[in-house]
């Protein structure tokens, strides 16, 4: 299949920084220039610019430029979409491993959320999941779905591996935004050994209840995020 042109120049300035041709503090050519040397429009350099903006290799200032970063890989968890999703759009290989399959419970009395009646009455289906990235386990993810209008799921395969898309193509189900409380803490043992760090190690916590497209249904998710490898990252626009 043929590589997109501004992956292929995303590829070629990702490469020509990791060999040193542009040093830390230094600036990229111009979108300008990049254009022109490329043959290629200003939005595809921009895409391919935003695509090195994403993984941490450079940072975009207003008025001055693309500024070559030091390089510390970064990955787009903070959004919203699926971890496949986001990993896959980079040169990493996500897996996931099953802690926990899903599994029907009663929601924890302090959750993490408030809940409404309804989501009290009918329990939810909890699953616990380990992510990583170039064989890292970069994170520990629990998950919790109400138990309500989704017959068969803690038995049903997961489309291509992924929550999303299970809910999607089976219930119809689409992820529309997300409410996400995050607050650094320090690795209790449990959480550290699944990360593969010291107990006491820095890490992220995140708390997200995603809204749906159905009114009223909401997806949770309780995320401890491993740093040391790669920066947790997100572009706003």
């Amino acid at each position: 299949m043929k590589i997109p042109r501004y992956k292929q120049l995303h590829q070629q300035l990702k490469a020509d920084i990791l060999a040193g041709h542009y040093e830390e503090g230094n600036l990229l050519p111009s979108e300008n220039t990049l254009s022109a040397k490329h043959s290629m429009t200003r939005m595809m350099v921009r895409q391919a610019l935003s695509a090195l903006e994403q993984e941490g290799y450079i940072a975009r200032r207003q008025g001055k430029g693309s500024i070559v970063c030091a390089h510390h890989p970064a990955l787009g968890l903070l959004s919203f979409r699926g971890f496949s999703e986001v990993v896959g759009e980079t040169e990493y290989s996500a897996t996931s491993q099953f802690l926990s399959k899903p599994q029907i419970a009663e929601w924890n009395e302090d959750f993490f959320f408030d809940l409404s009646e309804n989501e009290r009455q009918v329990g939810c289906i909890a699953v616990e999941r380990l992510r990583q990235v170039d064989n890292q386990p970069v994170m520990l993810e629990y998950t919790y779905l109400p138990n309500l209008d989704i017959p068969g799921f803690c038995q049903k395969p997961w489309v291509e591996g992924s929550l999303f898309r299970t809910l999607y193509q089976h219930y119809q189900l689409e992820i529309t935004s997300v409410d996400q409380r995050i607050r650094a803490l320090a690795a209790k043992a449990k959480i550290a050994t699944q990360l593969n760090l010291e107990a006491g190690t820095p890490i992220l916590h995140i708390h997200r209840k995603y809204s749906t497209s159905r009114h009223g249904y909401f997806v949770y998710s309780s995320l401890y995020c491993n740093t040391e490898h790669y920066a947790i990252s997100t572009t706003i626009k």
